[in-house]
């Protein structure tokens, strides 16, 4: 069997790249009080100050973000990614408390696979909301997964260079601060097809769903 090069693009993607969090917004401060009249006494018989608002945050559900190279079960990495070692390939993190993603790939004869879990915490339940949001929006013409987490959102498409057909599905997750995003992508090299948009969509959907589990399993919730 003759071994065939990679196309340019997958590649490329096996070098590892660190992806930073997403930033907050800034809260804008209110206008400025207006200032009591001067010839105005201060009444010291009224009424007693009213205490100031408590600023305490709701506890987050999830702190930090679990170990993904440990969110998949060994069978679910070698079903999606035949050849693949179990154990992955932890990429670079600016702040691992708050995103973390592991990679497996391997080409297995002419059939290359690649799989990406990554977890990233949001400091509240909205934040983590307004990321999804934006996320599924850049990533149009999917839908929704029902059953999976608080929101679930499934797009795949195809794309081809250098007539090298790759098929890639991606599973939006949002759980409570926390989200949860699958990629996993497939060609054929000895065709220069790549595998059907149903076999690569379950395949995503199947390690979203452990990926959440170890999520909840990790964050102590159900």
């Amino acid at each position: 069997m003759r071994s065939l090069p990679l196309p340019l693009a997958l590649t490329a993607r096996l070098t590892p790249v660190a992806v930073l969090a997403c930033a907050g917004w800034a809260l804008s401060s209110g206008p400025e009080a207006t200032t009591a009249t001067q010839d105005k006494a201060p009444d010291r018989t009224g009424t007693r100050s009213t205490s100031a608002p408590s600023t305490t945050a709701a506890p987050k559900t999830y702190t930090e973000a679990p170990a993904p190279c440990d969110s998949l079960p060994e069978k679910t990495v070698t079903s999606l990614v035949p050849g693949a070692g179990p154990a992955g390939k932890e990429l670079p993190s600016t702040d691992t408390s708050v995103r973390r993603t592991c990679s497996w790939n391997a080409l297995k004869g002419y059939d290359y696979r690649w799989l990406d879990v990554s977890f990233e915490i949001s400091d509240s339940d909205e934040k983590a909301a307004a990321q999804y949001d934006a996320r599924k929006a850049e990533k149009s013409g999917g839908g929704a997964v029902p059953g999976l987490g608080d929101a679930a959102y499934s797009v795949v498409n195809l794309t081809t260079e250098d007539k090298q057909q790759t098929r890639e599905g991606v599973v939006l997750v949002r759980a409570a601060n926390a989200l949860v995003t699958v990629t996993y992508n497939g060609s054929d090299f000895e065709n220069k097809t790549a595998p059907s948009t149903d076999e690569i969509n379950k395949g995503a959907i199947k390690a979203a769903k452990a990926a959440v589990a170890a999520l909840a399993e990790a964050g102590g919730t159900g």
